[in-house]
């Protein structure tokens, strides 16, 4: 399984950015997906997760402000708005089968002030 990250880039503190995140050489049906985070200095954190059957679940810092979706099978997108500076962060996506996980290699975001 290799997994995909693509949508980083430079925006303005206020702005918005959509992430995504594709899984390919996988078939399974059962399967989670996870955006994590990394900032200069700091531990990995998680930032959002979505099953294949819905449940979500948000890192408290991206309550309300980060959406996760799965419209696509193997596919994962991360919808942020209201940016902070602090938002800035490597980010990676995760994907989990059968007890065994896949990272990609991430994507960096930057947000200025």
């Amino acid at each position: 399984v290799q997994v995909v990250e693509s949508g980083g880039g430079l925006v303005q503190a206020g702005e918005s950015l959509e992430l995504s995140c594709e899984a390919s050489g996988s078939s399974a049906s059962s399967y989670a997906m996870a955006w994590y985070r990394q900032a200069p200095g700091k531990l990995r954190e998680l930032v959002a997760s979505i099953t294949s059957t819905g449940t979500v679940l948000y890192g408290d810092f991206a309550k309300g402000r980060f959406s996760i979706s799965n419209p696509y099978i193997h596919f994962a997108y991360l919808r942020m708005n209201s940016l902070k500076p602090d938002d800035t962060a490597v980010y990676y996506c995760k994907y989990r089968s059968v007890d065994v996980e896949y990272w990609g290699r991430g994507t960096l975001v930057t947000v200025s002030s």
